[in-house]
């Protein structure tokens, strides 16, 4: 009984955790993108 509470909990924790960390994945690729393009351009 506890064994199962605890992996509805584990799995909550982990779609909260990829949810809150989408965001951040997708501004680092935009900056990440941004900077490299310019890079490309400058040369």
């Amino acid at each position: 009984m506890f064994r199962a509470i605890a992996d509805v909990l584990r799995q909550i924790g982990g779609a909260i955790a990829t949810v809150v960390t989408l965001p951040f994945r997708a501004v680092a690729r935009l900056f990440g993108g941004a900077s490299s393009t310019a890079r490309g351009s400058r040369a």
